[in-house]
């Protein structure tokens, strides 16, 4: 399945696609959240529109897009997980996960308006794989892994990297400001996805591809992140883990490249769909 979350007369609505369609759930009385997850919301959804997809109201294709499933618990990011982004920062290969987190509220739909921050000179792109959780993950085997994951989805990590390299602390205070995690547009379960390890991801800015990569080469995969991550912290269904982004982001150039008001970003995972969204100033 192909879980999109929708925005219609001032409400949020849940709805799936089904080839060239888009179908309002809202009937189904869930949201997609970690209620939904924990209590085999996916399995019981399938079920409710395999019974009622011929009176499921048609969505217009054109409708403005919600972040796919609800606010999640917790967005766990992982730094420099492909060696040529490494590289190009100048950073060495990591022998553990680099995690770090980024603010819930920090999320918008896919083709939300991305906001540079108030006295921000370095706001930048990620186009990164997004793991999506379905059930609580405590201690899990690597090779158990892929069972606690729901689906996946497009993720644009944007970041301020003076706020991330330059003002002290962690890297949370460069991720997590307003508009800066555009997800979806839809959640494609894990079933959707053939191989997980061999997706290609690019971005492009003003129409020049600034990211052209493939999950192939991550240097942790993600059964071995889920696991790793679920041996410091309960992983929650609804959960979502951002796996890294490859070479091309704009502290990367020499000289750099950062994102200016009207600059349009568009991405794209394969099977996963693509977003867009237009940079404005903070206002």
């Amino acid at each position: 399945m192909k879980l999109i979350r929708f925005r219609q007369d001032g409400m949020v609505k849940t709805g799936v696609i089904e080839g060239e369609k888009y179908l309002d759930t809202s009937s189904f009385g869930e949201d997609y959240n970690e209620r939904f997850f924990e209590t085999e919301g996916l399995v019981r959804l399938q079920a409710f529109v395999n019974e009622n997809r011929a009176v499921l109201p048609v969505v217009p294709a054109d409708v403005s897009l919600d972040c796919p499933f609800g606010r999640p618990s917790k967005i766990i990011c992982i730094g420099l997980n492909y060696a040529d982004h490494a590289k190009e920062t100048n950073a060495a290969i990591p022998k553990e996960p680099i995690v770090f987190f980024k603010s819930t509220t920090a999320i918008v739909g896919p083709n939300d308006d991305v906001m540079i921050p108030k006295n921000s000179e370095k706001t930048d792109w990620e186009v990164e794989l997004a793991v999506v959780i379905g059930k609580k993950a405590s201690y899990v085997e690597e090779a158990d892994a892929l069972s606690y994951v729901a689906g996946y989805c497009l993720h644009n990590d944007i970041s301020e990297r003076a706020f991330q390299l330059e003002r002290g602390g962690q890297w949370v205070k460069g991720k997590s400001c307003d508009t800066f995690a555009p997800l979806g547009p839809f959640m494609a379960t894990r079933d959707e996805i053939e191989n997980v390890d061999a997706l290609r991801l690019w971005l492009s800015v003003n129409g020049k591809m600034m990211q052209d990569g493939t999950t192939a080469n991550l240097i942790f995969n993600i059964p071995y992140l889920v696991s790793y991550l679920s041996h410091f912290m309960t992983l929650l269904p609804g959960d979502v883990i951002s796996t890294g982004t490859p070479a091309g982001v704009g502290l990367g150039f020499n000289p750099q490249i950062y994102l200016k008001p009207g600059d349009v970003m568009e991405l794209g995972i394969d099977g996963l769909g693509t977003s867009r969204q237009l940079v404005k100033a903070w206002q």
